[in-house]
């Protein structure tokens, strides 16, 4: 079976307010997509961009948890408008936001994931943005899809491994941008390598990067994370603002296209 998705169909509208709009994903589970995702609002922000982050994994929305986000979103004549993180006032529109217990899973089929991300776009005031990344879930079903074909995409950042199993993966997403003519701007290889914290000696811990075989396929790699313990620490603490090691920071601002005032 061999269905291409029908593009034309959907109208790609940008919203006011709205500058520039990528989505993060990768297709394999587990690579750390939504910790890149925002890690990369982090870095923004202290450039001084206005920054939101639409969480488009309805069933594993990991972006409120990472950044501190509480509370629901406000109600206002012009739509919901998006509670902000603590300290840098990244605007987050996440599922887990509007439920009563963050612990409740959302089991849902595809035409409601389909509606609820289209009313995160629609019906969510974000105000001015400089940027508004879209972190999506794992795979290239309805979540995915519903993104790349409704939303006025500048771009798709394919988060990776290094394991082969990965690289294989991330390509089925990198294709299925390509398919939507959605632009691919390259690959991150995150969980790349370890510094020994007594020696600091580089190591491997996944072994050998498989990244090139994601070259060989025309995927350009735009950069490579460690494996950085503190990251986890402040994830699961609601505080990966105060990140702080500004070369993986740096790193992660040259994956995006400079903008241009």
């Amino acid at each position: 079976m061999n269905e291409t998705p029908d593009n034309a169909q959907f109208a790609k509208a940008k919203k006011e307010g709205i500058d520039r709009v990528f989505a993060i994903g990768s297709g394999k589970g587990g690579v750390g997509k939504s910790s890149v995702t925002a890690l990369l609002a982090v870095a923004l922000q202290r450039q001084g961009f206005k920054v939101g982050i639409l969480d488009a994994d309805l069933t594993g929305p990991s972006i409120p948890k990472l950044l501190g986000v509480d509370g629901m979103p406000k109600a206002a004549s012009s739509g919901l408008i998006p509670p902000a993180s603590p300290r840098f006032g990244i605007r987050v529109m996440s599922i887990n936001l509007l439920l009563d217990d963050p612990y409740k899973p959302v089991i849902w089929r595809g035409p409601l994931i389909t509606n609820v991300i289209k009313q995160f776009w629609d019906d969510v005031t974000w105000g001015e943005v400089d940027y508004l990344l879209v972190d999506l879930p794992p795979g290239t079903s309805d979540a995915p899809l519903t993104v790349m074909q409704m939303l006025p995409l500048d771009g798709f950042l394919a988060v990776t491994s290094p394991q082969a199993l990965s690289a294989m993966v991330v390509l089925k997403a990198v294709n299925m941008a390509n398919m939507l003519s959605v632009p691919v701007l390259g690959a991150l290889e995150n969980m790349s390598y370890a510094i020994c914290p007594h020696c600091h000696q580089i190591w491997e811990p996944f072994g050998l990067s498989h990244v090139e075989e994601l070259r060989e396929h025309g995927v350009s790699i735009l950069a490579k994370l460690p494996i950085d313990p503190s990251i986890a620490k402040l994830g699961d603490e609601g505080r990966l603002e105060e990140y702080e090691d500004t070369e993986v920071l740096q790193t992660l601002l040259t994956t995006l296209p400079k903008k241009i005032a």
